[in-house]
């Protein structure tokens, strides 16, 4: 099959990328600097000629609300209107775990009317949600450090490995529109704060972790990051990943 991916030389779009190629699949990375502009159409309708299925792993270069909304809005529309016009038989979304149970949240509201938009489109689609990835967690760490003291809350998480992410996405591909959603999570249920313990043990750099629930982008969220009993749960944890990374 071709296979488009919308997003596909990002963390997650570059790694489905390659496991579809290596399933003999014509994987094409769609982004801006393949010449694919989703938001203002750009390239949309050459990159998509032949084209069997869509992959949109795509971010928002903001996590602004109004921006992000935007963003994932107009980015669908475009898709949808090309996908028809190239006869795409098969549209799979990205999106995350509990994304619609965090209204005060916007740029998961965002993601929400992206969801509605691939819903809305035409085209046969699947959803894959997943939890946080394992590489966001140095990151929050960052934005979360106070001279040497990282400050997290003890949010729940369920994380993940971006390769599993990945190969979800890539099979979900490979497959039959399901027009639902597939939720993903990581074997294991963290504290946010003892992810970021784990984090320093594995890898010290004089930091340590201080518990501060007003901390951190996830601040105040509910407990919604870690899946239900639906969730697909994927094998690596964190540990064996920072071991490795």
């Amino acid at each position: 099959m071709k296979i488009v991916v919308v997003g596909g030389t990002g963390l997650i779009g570059s790694q489905v990328v390659a496991r579809l190629r290596e399933r003999g699949h014509e994987a094409v990375p769609a982004t801006p600097s393949t010449g694919v502009d989703t938001v203002s159409g750009e390239g949309l309708a050459s990159a998509l000629k032949g084209a069997d299925v869509v992959v949109d792993v795509s971010n928002s270069p903001s996590f602004e609300t109004e921006p992000a909304l935007d963003f994932f809005t107009r980015s669908m529309r475009n898709q949808a209107e090309a996908e028809k016009a190239a006869g795409v038989r098969h549209h799979v979304a990205l999106s995350i775990v509990g994304v619609d149970q965090v209204p005060d949240y916007g740029y998961y509201r965002a993601k929400v009317a992206q969801e509605e938009a691939v819903r809305g489109s035409g085209v046969p689609f699947s959803i894959v949600r997943a939890t946080q990835f394992f590489e966001f967690i140095a990151p929050v760490m960052d934005m979360s450090t106070q001279g040497t003291e990282v400050h997290l809350p003890s949010l729940r998480l369920r994380p993940m490995a971006s390769a599993d992410v990945a190969a979800a996405v890539a099979e979900a591909a490979q497959g039959e529109p399901t027009y639902g959603v597939r939720n993903i999570a990581g074997p294991e249920v963290h504290r946010l704060d003892r992810l970021g313990e784990l984090t320093l043990e594995a890898k010290p750099d004089g930091r340590k972790v201080v518990t501060d629930e007003t901390a951190s982008p996830f601040a105040g969220m509910p407990d919604v990051l870690v899946g239900d009993d639906t969730a697909h749960l994927a094998a690596t944890r964190y540990e064996e990943w920072l071991a490795r990374d």
